[in-house]
């Protein structure tokens, strides 16, 4: 672990003088796609001085005022940059204590996939819920004919733990819940590599929660708890294909949330 507080080096210096955020193409709805948000940058950025000031794991990183002014930009901007590397597992935000560099496996799935998904263009949503697509269907298709009582129990209170925060307006609950369920369906594929690319996809997923798309409930929720009922059910009495349809009809349905919402917020 490196002893030099990350407070104490200088941030590269092509991070401090690059722009918050890449300016708009000028013309063509094509172009406009390759509009970059600022937090996106500045996320590049902080992963550019991890690299460069050779931190590990645990080592501490500056504070957020310290990287806005020295990146020249707004607190506010690094905020949503931290919350997208939280969401990959780059970094962990503890209260009180501060930022600091996560660990090593959040590293290679980043690596892996992360160094080109970008949160905020539907086109790679709409690749991620494909991607997603397919290694649920075939999770919960497993699970229906592989999960112990005790992994459908699992099962049982993340969907349980939905429904309650859902209606009890706990946004925290219901998401830790989702993520929860699906994690618990994955794991009783009894498939390690299932387990895996589930895992990572929905990592992915996180960065586009992390920009506010799930920081309160849509329209959407009360059919993603019965979603998460009827997979369940599935699961439970032994229903393969059922399970896997159900899985695949709560993905498309989250996907047109995501993309409805996503379009709001780039295009009004």
């Amino acid at each position: 672990m490196n002893d030099t507080p990350a407070t104490e080096a200088a941030l590269p210096e092509q991070a401090a003088s690059a722009a918050a955020a890449a300016p708009p193409a000028a013309n063509g709805a094509g172009e406009q796609r390759d509009y970059r948000p600022g937090y996106e940058i500045v996320a590049e950025q902080i992963l550019e001085f991890i690299a460069e000031a050779r931190l590990e794991a645990g080592d501490r990183l500056p504070t957020e005022i310290d990287l806005a002014q020295t990146l020249n930009t707004s607190r506010a901007v690094v905020r949503e940059a931290v919350k997208i590397l939280s969401a990959l597992g780059r970094v962990r935000a503890h209260k009180g204590r501060g930022l600091f560099v996560a660990d090593d496996e959040g590293m290679l799935i980043t690596s892996r996939w992360g160094g080109f998904f970008r949160p905020v263009d539907l086109d790679h949503v709409l690749m991620l819920f494909e991607f997603r697509r397919v290694q649920e269907m075939s999770a919960s298709s497993l699970a229906a004919t592989r999960a112990t009582p005790a992994e459908l129990r699992t099962i049982e209170i993340a969907m349980q733990q939905c429904r309650h925060g859902f209606e009890h307006d706990q946004v925290d609950v219901f998401n830790q819940a989702d993520e929860d369920f699906h994690g618990a369906v994955a794991a009783a594929s009894h498939n390690t590599f299932l387990v895996s690319a589930v895992r990572d996809a929905r990592r992915l997923q996180r960065q586009s929660s992390a920009i506010g798309i799930h920081d309160s409930f849509g329209t959407g929720t009360r059919l993603a708890v019965e979603e998460h009922e009827a997979i369940y059910r599935a699961i439970r009495d032994g229903r393969p294909d059922e399970a896997a349809e159900a899985t695949a009809a709560h993905l498309d349905r989250t996907l047109e949330d995501y993309r409805r919402e996503i379009q709001r917020r780039l295009f009004g």
